[in-house]
């Protein structure tokens, strides 16, 4: 009995210190994407390909998803867009410093804390609706319905989307070869 108890402390002990650190981990990745940094092509390559199959795979779970969430994949599939486009936005925004052999560049530090303050909204609005959809729950209404799954998937692929199409202008603006 003891080991159950001090199992369910450990692990009672350990979602507190995860809440407890998001304001820390939001502010260190906010540091980290307004850095300045040098546009290494093979970087960029290797990121937006992470992101084209990370895109793939979230298009298919929307589409499974759709099954139980109505418009769940056009939610997904404008939200993509959306993030395409406020990624090119980015691009434009972005400071760009081309020196011999290397290109540095500083992302906008007003769109990356809009993005990083979207997302933590959309986060705490998401638990939010999820509990308040629990509690109110209706007999022919899914709770994933219910809670907006639809406008969490939305606001995941509009990250996915920005970041895909940020990486892809990183690698266009990257010099070939060397770094």
């Amino acid at each position: 009995m003891p080991v159950i108890l001090a199992a369910l402390l450990l692990i009672l002990l350990f979602i507190l210190a995860a809440v407890v650190l998001i304001p820390i981990t939001l502010v260190m990745r906010y540091r980290a994407g307004t850095a300045r940094r040098p546009a290494r092509r093979w970087l960029a390559t290797i990121n937006a390909a992470g992101i084209g199959v990370s895109i793939a795979i979230f298009l298919t779970a929307a589409a499974l998803t759709n099954i139980w969430v109505p418009e769940a994949f056009v939610y997904a599939s404008v939200g993509l867009v959306g993030g395409a486009v406020i990624g090119l936005l980015g691009l434009l925004l972005t400071r760009w410093e081309v020196r011999p052999g290397v290109v540095y560049y500083t992302p906008n530090r007003w769109l990356v804390l809009a993005i990083t303050l979207a997302v933590t909204g959309r986060l705490l609005y998401g638990f939010w609706r999820g509990w308040n959809a629990w509690q109110s729950l209706a007999g022919d209404t899914s709770w994933a319905a219910a809670a907006g799954v639809a406008g969490s998937l939305a606001a995941g692929a509009v990250i996915l989307g920005y970041y895909f199409a940020y990486w892809l202008g990183v690698r266009s603006r990257a010099p070939r070869g060397g770094n």
